[in-house]
């Protein structure tokens, strides 16, 4: 999470996806742990109350996230992929890189870390990867160190989601 002055940078997908997932944790979950929590009282003795500590704990648990979302969606900035200038890569953008080693065409979209996503082709602009194609261009060949040696894409294509 980003530190208490630092702008947490989201797409408008991320965004809408943060203030869904806030909304159901706030209006929905809050009452159904409510009610668990009602439920393991009415089981008697708290002290050896498994149901009751489990349900608190939990209740723990989502009052950080909440916290944790509000935040991050007070401090939100917004980029509209739609509106890029699409001449160099920036947060936003989708990006098609062709590993130059295997020959495989890749599809990544640029995002800020509270909605990077490797099984949804989103990536940080702070991993490895991110930070060497901000500002990059079509042409342009990018090189990543990687665990197995360096990793080298060529930039085909900067597009709109």
């Amino acid at each position: 999470m980003a530190k208490d002055n630092e702008e947490v940078i989201l797409t408008k997908e991320g965004l809408a996806k943060l203030q869904a997932e806030l909304d159901d944790l706030k209006y929905v979950k809050r009452k159904e742990l409510a009610a668990r929590i009602k439920l393991a009282i009415s089981y008697g003795d708290l002290k050896e109350n498994s149901e009751y500590h489990s349900a608190k704990n939990d209740q723990s648990f989502m009052e950080t996230r909440i916290i944790i979302l509000e935040k991050m969606l007070n401090k939100a900035k917004v980029v509209d992929s739609a509106e890029l200038d699409h001449s160099t890569v920036k947060v936003g953008s989708l990006v098609i890189l062709n590993d130059i080693e295997f020959d495989e065409k890749l599809e990544y979209q640029i995002v800020g870390p509270a909605e990077a996503d490797v099984l949804e082709n989103k990536i940080s602009y702070e991993s490895p990867l991110g930070k060497e194609l901000v500002g990059k261009q079509v042409g342009n060949i990018i090189s990543v160190a990687a665990p197995m040696g360096v990793v080298k894409y060529e930039l085909l294509e900067i597009k709109s989601v």
